[in-house]
C-alpha cells in the first residue's frame, strides 16, 4: 500500500463525487426550506454554486472534440487496413442500434402504460418551461426537423471547424473516420508525424480531464445545489411518478438490455462493468450531459 501518512484515510475520487452530490442535494433543499427566494441565496446561486458548476462542464466540454477527433482517427488508422474498418464500423453499428432500440422499446413501454405526465399542476408545468425554455424549444425544433435522408446528409459536413464549434458529434465522428481511413492508405513514413501528433493531442486532454476531475466534486455540488436550492422538494414531489418512470426504465435496461449485451458481445460480467464505470455514472447522474460524460467515459474504458 501507500505508506505516506494518512493515505488509508484517502477517498477515491469516484466517493468523493457522490459525497458532493449527496451534500449538494441535502444542502440545496435544506436552503430552499429555509430561505428559498431570499437575495442572499439567489447570490450565492448566481456567483458560486452556478459558476463552479459551470466551469467544471466546460472544463469537460472542451475536451470532448479533440478527444473524439484523436481517439477515433488513431483507433480507425490503428487498424492498417482500410477493410477491416468496414467491419468494425458494422459491429459498432450494430451495437449501437440494438441498445438505442433496447432502450426506446423499454420507454415506449413504461411512459405508455404510467403516462406520468398526466394531471401535472400547471403551476409547475410553468415553472419548468420558464426555467428550461431554450432546452425544450431546441429539442422541438429537432423534432419538427424529422428523420430522413437528409439526416444522413448532414453527417457530412461542409465546413468540420464548425461542426466542432456547434458540437455536432456525428459530423466530428465522419471526420474523423475518414481522416483515419486516409491515414491508413499513406505511406508509413508520411503517416507517422500525423500519428504521434494525434498520440500527443490525446495524452494532454487525458491531463486536461484529470484537471477536470479533480474539480469534480466541487462541480458536481454547485450543478445539484443550484438544482434543488431552486425548486427543492416540491417540483420531485410534483413529477415525482415522471421521474420514478425513468428510474425504472434505466434500471430495466441497465439490469436486463445492457448487462445482456456486455455479457453476450463483450464476455464480461456485468458486476465487474458496473463496479468499473462508476465514475462514469456519477458524472452523467449529476451533469444530465452526454457530451459531458463523455471524456469521463473514454477515460473509464481506457484505464478501467
Amino acid at each position: 500500500g501507500d505508506p505516506r501518512p494518512g493515505s488509508a484515510f484517502r477517498m477515491k475520487l469516484h466517493n468523493k463525487i457522490i459525497l458532493g452530490l449527496v451534500l449538494g442535494a441535502a444542502s440545496g433543499v435544506s436552503a430552499n426550506q429555509v430561505a428559498a427566494g431570499a437575495p442572499w441565496l439567489d447570490w450565492v446561486n448566481t456567483n458560486v454554486a452556478n459558476p463552479v458548476g459551470q466551469v467544471f462542464l466546460r472544463m469537460l466540454l472542451m475536451t470532448v472534440i479533440p478527444l473524439v477527433f484523436a481517439s477515433l482517427t488513431l483507433g480507425v488508422a490503428g487498424l492498417g487496413d482500410i477493410r477491416r474498418i468496414g467491419r468494425v464500423g458494422g459491429k459498432a453499428v450494430s451495437y449501437f442500434v440494438l441498445s438505442t432500440f433496447l432502450s426506446a422499446t423499454i420507454g415506449l413501454i413504461l411512459v405508455n402504460l404510467v403516462r406520468p405526465g398526466e394531471g401535472l399542476d400547471p403551476g409547475v408545468q410553468q415553472q419548468l418551461l420558464e426555467t428550461y425554455r431554450s432546452q425544450a424549444e431546441g429539442l422541438a425544433s429537432g423534432a419538427a426537423a424529422g428523420f430522413g435522408i437528409n439526416t444522413f446528409v448532414n453527417i457530412v459536413p461542409r465546413n468540420p471547424v464548425q461542426a466542432a464549434a456547434n458540437l455536432d458529434m456525428l459530423a466530428i465522428i465522419f471526420v474523423a473516420v475518414t481522416f483515419g481511413a486516409a491515414l491508413t492508405l499513406l505511406s508509413e513514413a508520411k503517416a507517422k508525424p500525423m500519428m504521434q501528433l494525434l498520440e500527443a493531442l490525446e495524452e494532454i486532454v487525458i491531463k486536461i480531464i484529470g484537471f477536470a476531475m479533480k474539480l469534480a466534486p466541487y462541480g458536481v455540488f454547485g450543478l445539484i445545489f443550484f438544482t434543488t436550492s431552486r425548486f427543492g422538494w416540491v417540483i420531485l414531489r410534483s413529477l415525482g411518478l415522471y421521474v420514478a418512470v425513468v428510474l425504472v426504465g434505466l434500471l430495466i435496461h441497465a439490469v436486463f438490455g445492457i448487462s445482456t449485451l456486455v455479457r453476450v458481445l463483450g464476455g464480461l460480467s456485468p458486476l465487474v462493468f458496473y463496479q468499473k464505470i462508476r465514475a462514469s455514472i456519477v458524472t452523467a447522474f449529476s451533469t444530465s450531459s452526454s457530451n459531458a460524460t463523455l471524456p469521463t467515459n473514454l477515460a473509464v474504458a481506457e484505464q478501467e
